[in-house]
């Protein structure tokens, strides 16, 4: 079975043809912890196409994605449309078509995403009908997935090897089927399934060689890249197409590709004297070595598509872990690996920084090799000559006694990783069964390596960068807030996640008084260095009138007239308040800052309303009215900046409803926990688009 309980969601999915005359399809499932979306079920989608899109991470900038985290139907109407959306899809999925994308949603969770290709002739716009058939065909999915979760037994995507196809399995009477004479069939995973013998005749070869092969490996002179880029094109597109080909020694032949959601037909016949069109690939001219001089100069567009797509996901890769993620989730199954490291080059020696497929603490041996020693990591890190080892006794012939050959793997491929002409250390791809590597492969893997090292080295400077900005983001907040009878303190401090640089989020809670508190929260626009000096100087600032005894108004109106006369374009919001712990009530002030919130001892949570002020630095002039607000025992303030309520895409209200909501179950709980509840609730735990301050403060018995 491929996967758990997968084929009741296959078989709906075999009706895709007939309910929306579409040709090509999937069905993704969320996994088991809810960040990951996995192919589970393929329609009439190729696997060598689909094999980069196995695991596709929520925040990847893809509609299947983007499907999921919004809950709504992505259309992409167009190849164009696709290039100004999704450029990483268009790069990589160079062809015509239109995509729609569909979360499966039931009882209030999301099980998944289902994604239909139709052919480029569809029209651009999504109609009535089909939208209404989408979303039909999408809750029947999505209630199986429901009932079998509320059963206990969850659908899960399968292994690699047992991806659900829902696909016709007669492809004689599909090639039939397609047009009235006998030819031949391409399966979905690009092979020939069936081939009649009028077929076999013209392509000179017998019926019993062909079937199960790919025309372009079994047949040389079909081996020109633009033949497989005609069959990719006509599966992506689901429109026909056609080319014309010397099979030598003097015979041109004709194919005509007609494709749909099972396959592709493809009828060949003798080309007539005016089709042959000046330009086309003749496998006849040799270089010197022996080799097609097309051969010699393309690569197949397969391996084109991975080198692509590659460079294309490495563009958004932020540190050393991402690169190594991205390289063990899209290049090593393409190429039949089972494992695979990156070791670089530090301090003289070789140090693991990352790998996948190994069993536990068997990579771990090879971690702190001096650079000075034999061994084929070291070689491929000081000499940038790629090695590739077919099997173990090539391995052994050259490193005898060396626990390279006892790893479990057969065959090797040590590619140096160069950038700016450094070699900075190796990547060692792994296969579990001896792997011959030819020239091709061998081509497309060393300039594999090439991205790789590129990618590695700007992230290695995005880690130090990061380091260095957290550090600075961490001596800017207090280490320690201080312990004041009579009030509970608790903190949280999130910073963004896509980017480098320090934000300017900041909170602050000091004595000023004998019973007396100052309480600030605050964010400053930007994420730089700017921003964060800024930060700096406004905490300072904040602090320096705070203890001048001065009211929340004042405070704020001196902050405000400060940073005009900084001449910072930089603004700031801010919230701050003056606790007085013997009569249990507070004075706040704010300056476009989001509202507090306030958890009362009977329970009820609710918005606290002051009057808002301009954000600091608009107007020098500007004035912060204050508000009294009373703190009997048990009662919990909350303030936060805005990244734990904003987010691309959502609603704000809703967001802040959502909040009070958390606020109202979990108001009673101790502070930390009450802290991560809210924390949680606004989903920011791993991609956040802007920093987040929490502070909460609670009066209790002195």
């Amino acid at each position: 079975m491929a996967g758990h309980g997968i084929e009741p969601l296959a078989r709906i999915m075999r009706s895709v043809p007939d309910r929306l005359d579409a040709h090509m399809g999937g069905l993704y499932l969320l996994s088991e912890d809810g960040q990951v979306l996995e192919l589970a079920v393929t329609l009439g989608a190729a696997r060598q196409f689909t094999r980069p899109w196995r695991h596709i991470g929520l925040a990847a900038p893809i509609p299947v994605a983007e499907a999921a985290r919004t809950g709504q139907i992505v259309w992409v109407g167009s190849g164009d449309d696709m290039a100004r959306r999704y450029p990483r899809v268009a790069v990589s999925m160079p062809y015509a078509f239109c995509l729609g994308a569909v979360p499966l949603v039931a009882r209030g969770v999301t099980y998944g995403v289902l994604f239909i290709l139709w052919p480029a002739s569809h029209s651009p716009e999504l109609s009535g009908p089909e939208r209404d058939g989408l979303g039909a065909l999408a809750a029947r999915l999505a209630e199986v997935a429901a009932e079998a979760a509320a059963a206990g037994r969850p659908i899960r995507a399968g292994p690699r090897s047992a991806l659900a196809e829902a696909r016709v399995v007669d492809p004689l009477a599909s090639a039939v089927a397609r047009l009235p004479e006998g030819l031949c069939d391409i399966d979905l995973d690009g092979r020939l399934a069936a081939v009649t013998p009028a077929a076999a005749a013209l392509l000179g070869e017998p019926a019993e060689r062909l079937i199960g092969a790919r025309p372009w490996t079994v047949l040389p002179w079909l081996r020109d890249p633009v033949y497989e880029y005609h069959y990719r094109g006509a599966v992506i597109s689901g429109q026909s197409t056609s080319f014309v080909a010397l099979r030598p020694p003097n015979r041109w032949l004709l194919f005509q590709l007609f494709p749909d959601a099972s396959g592709l037909t493809a009828r060949v016949s003798v080309a007539d004297p005016g089709t042959v069109v000046e330009g086309a690939a003749d496998p006849t001219r040799r270089s010197h070595s022996g080799f097609s001089t097309e051969r010699a100069v393309h690569t197949t567009p397969g391996a084109l598509y991975h080198i692509l797509h590659l460079a294309s996901a490495l563009t958004e890769a932020i540190g050393v872990q991402d690169v190594v993620r991205m390289v063990s989730e899209q290049i090593v199954p393409a190429f039949g690996g089972q494992a695979f490291a990156v070791l670089m080059a530090e301090g003289g020696r070789l140090r693991i920084v990352g790998h996948r497929g190994y069993p536990p603490g068997q990579i771990d041996q090879f971690d702190g090799t001096p650079l000075t020693e034999s061994t084929p990591g070291v070689q491929a890190s000081t000499n940038a000559v790629p090695a590739f080892f077919e099997n173990r006794a090539e391995l052994e012939l050259l490193y005898p006694n060396r626990p390279e050959t006892q790893d479990g793997m057969a065959a090797w491929a040590y590619l140096p990783l160069v950038t700016s002409r450094r070699l900075i250390g190796t990547c060692v791809l792994a296969f579990a069964e001896p792997h011959h590597f030819d020239l091709e492969e061998r081509a497309v893997l060393t300039s594999l390596g090439g991205l790789i090292a590129q990618a590695l080295d700007r992230a290695r400077l995005y880690d130090t960068k990061l380091g260095l900005a957290q550090g600075l983001q961490e001596n800017l907040l207090p280490h320690v807030l201080p312990v004041v009878p009579g009030l509970e303190v608790s903190a949280r401090y999130l910073p963004c996640t896509e980017g480098m640089d320090v934000g300017g989020d900041f909170y602050d809670v000091m004595r000023v008084g004998p019973d007396s508190v100052a309480v600030v929260i605050g964010d400053v626009q930007g994420h730089n260095v700017n921003a964060a000096a800024l930060m700096g100087q406004v905490r300072t600032a904040v602090r320096a009138f705070a203890a001048a005894d001065a009211d929340p108004s004042t405070v704020l109106a001196r902050t405000n007239r400060l940073l005009t006369d900084l001449d910072t374009t930089l603004l700031a919001s801010c919230t701050y308040l003056r606790v007085d712990l013997a009569a249990r009530e507070a004075s706040l002030a704010t300056a476009g800052h989001p509202v507090p919130l306030l958890y009362r001892p009977d329970g009820r949570a609710e918005v606290v309303e002051p009057p808002i002020g301009l954000v600091l630095n608009v107007d020098p002039a500007a004035e912060y009215p204050q508000l009294r607000l009373a703190l009997p025992v048990g009662t919990t303030l909350v303030l936060y900046t805005d990244g734990l309520i904003e987010t691309p895409g959502a609603d704000l209200d809703r967001a802040l409803s959502d909040l009070i909501a958390t606020l109202g179950r979990h108001g009673a709980q101790p502070l930390a926990r009450l802290a991560d509840a809210l924390i949680g609730q606004a989903g920011h735990t791993e991609h956040r688009t802007d920093d987040i301050a929490l502070l909460l403060i609670r009066s209790v018995a002195r």
